[in-house]
């Protein structure tokens, strides 16, 4: 990864281990936030209410500071960290992958859990695309309507992408600048009057 550019998934994927009878599903998704994180988790919980274990493991942000690690009820350090060991091994943000776990009826033990939860966690990265996307900076824009077409303008041109728009007489936009154009882009919205611009965290 260098300073303006990080490597992360390019669209979901799920993939299958089996060991002496445990089912081990791996679903790894692209995600810019917890809240994203979140969502997957939740529906992956919803779809496989009966799994014994729900274990996890995300990198999120563009300095990948923002990360987690779940053995979600696991003997510690077989599941969590062997999912985030796979993650980091590509060199990947932005992403998440969980794992969800069958029980078969047969003790698998530290060294058969480790293998198992690195295994689907490496299998599921191996069937989806790696892409390199720009670091982005999010910006909340607030202007009024009357510079809509101008604000729109200067985020195509400088291949920002908008997160959240609310668009009425007073529109708030959230952005996304990519780093390599963001004093560009400042500079461009600094010559527009009542254009408000304001940094937000980029972890929310």
């Amino acid at each position: 990864m260098d300073d303006q550019f990080y490597n992360t998934i390019g669209v979901p994927s799920t993939a299958e281990f089996k060991d002496r009878g445990s089912k081990f599903i791996a679903y790894a998704y692209p995600v810019e936030t917890i809240n994203d994180f979140k969502k997957c988790l939740q529906q992956i919980k919803k779809e496989h209410s009966k799994a014994g274990h729900h274990c996890f493991a995300y990198r999120i942000g563009s300095d990948g500071n923002n990360f987690r690690a779940s053995d979600d009820g696991e003997p510690s350090g077989t599941a969590g960290k062997p999912i985030l060991g796979q993650i980091d091994s590509k060199g990947l943000i932005n992403i998440t992958i969980i794992v969800v776990r069958y029980w078969g009826g047969t003790l698998l033990g530290v060294p058969g859990l480790i293998n198992a939860y690195k295994t689907s966690a490496s299998l599921a990265l191996q069937i989806t695309p790696i892409i390199r996307k720009p670091i982005e900076i999010k910006y909340s824009l607030e202007f009024d309507y009357t510079k809509m077409n101008e604000v729109m303008m200067i985020m195509k041109q400088c291949n920002c992408t908008i997160v959240t728009q609310e668009i009425q007489l007073f529109c708030n936009i959230i952005a996304g600048v990519p780093l390599n154009r963001l004093e560009e882009v400042l500079y461009k919205l600094k010559d527009f009057q009542n254009v408000e611009v304001k940094k937000v965290d980029n972890n929310l």
